[in-house]
């Protein structure tokens, strides 16, 4: 792999490499965009096959959030870190020791939790570095304010869709059953969502079939159902060229990052497969707004009205798509830019 060259085309402003041979740390810190004067994004922790991987996935995923940031009206750039090693070999030194690194930047990468990393685990980080966030887990913390943002998402896609004001009786297929996914099914059984549900873990498929009747569904067989919604909650790259000839699910809408394999050629596909998608960097915001109101004082009010705005923010888009003839993703990257140029002319 070209490293420079693979950033450069990724338009990156910062790309480091941090390792400690004391606790065997070994991560990447991606930061797209620090302009507006700091950029956030959380930190997963995996046991990525390779480094180039890894860089591949870090970099995705940072530029992501600047779109995500800008499309949830929060003045911040986005970034990005990944620790590669497995689960269990996740240690306090080794987070501290990832903390430092954070610490160095002076605040330019502000970073919470995201795959296997916990509360606790930033709490820790937070030991070494006050550029984390999630710290305090307001309003529940940053998982259930992502719930609740792809629940709006949902609604609006449903309500776009079909004219619908309620999710009452929706076949609704949520792959992946993690901290997110658990919450979402919570609150579609709250709405009269059928729930259809599947993921690694036989355990929580158990707890969440007897907890809201859910139909538990194999791994291989969820995005083939033939259903409402498809809720993409696990990792990314699950519609591909794969699994999209099989998608029957008229709407695609869950917390996943980088849900799109290839982003371009899968948002033409679902386009001319007439499957309404919300854009993940859109739906899945509620997390970020949630930690962003950590950092300029918490008020449950004003987080509340801000994660609505996702709603808003969807139907944009899918007018634009509609009304341009052009895919959700390109909807919703031109809302971005446009809001990244008004924001500009408002701080000029």
């Amino acid at each position: 792999m070209e490293l420079f060259q693979t950033i450069q085309s990724s338009d990156h402003e910062q790309v480091l490499y941090c390792h400690d041979s004391a606790t065997g740390l070994k991560a990447i810190i991606a930061l797209h965009d620090t302009t507006p004067g700091r950029a956030m994004g959380a930190t997963r922790l995996w046991p990525y096959t390779d480094e180039a991987n890894a860089l591949q996935d870090v970099l995705r995923l940072s530029r992501s959030m600047t779109d995500k940031a800008t499309c949830a009206n929060i003045p911040v750039g986005g970034a990005k870190g990944v620790i590669i090693t497995h689960p269990e070999a996740k240690t306090d030194a080794l987070l501290k020791a990832y903390a430092r690194f954070v610490d160095s930047l002076g605040g330019r990468f502000v970073t919470g939790q995201d795959v296997n990393l916990s509360a606790q685990d930033v709490r820790t980080m937070n030991q070494i570095t006050n550029h984390v966030v999630g710290v305090h887990e307001k309003g529940g913390g940053p998982a259930i304010a992502t719930a609740q943002g792809v629940l709006l998402g949902i609604t609006a896609a449903v309500e776009f869709r079909w004219q619908s004001p309620t999710l009452k009786g929706l076949k609704v297929a949520v792959q992946g059953l993690g901290n997110v996914g658990q919450a979402l099914c919570h609150y579609l059984s709250e709405q009269g969502a059928q729930l259809f549900v599947s993921d690694l873990d036989s355990q929580k498929t158990a707890w969440i079939q007897q907890r809201y009747q859910a139909t538990v569904v194999p791994a291989s067989q969820i995005t083939a159902l033939d259903v409402d919604v498809f809720s993409p909650c696990a990792l990314g790259g699950v519609i591909n060229q794969s699994t999209l000839p099989s998608i029957k699910a008229p709407i695609i809408a869950g917390c996943a990052n980088n849900q799109l394999a290839n982003t371009d050629r899968d948002a033409a596909l679902l386009k001319q497969q007439e499957i309404l998608y919300c854009p993940d960097f859109v739906i899945n915001a509620g997390g970020l707004i949630n930690v962003y109101h950590e950092l300029i004082g918490y008020q449950t009010a004003r987080v509340n009205n801000h994660i609505h705005g996702i709603y808003d923010t969807l139907l944009e888009i899918f007018n634009c798509a509609r009304d341009t003839n052009i895919s959700t993703v390109e909807a919703a990257q031109q809302v971005a830019s446009t809001r990244r140029i008004q924001n500009q002319h408002r701080t000029a």
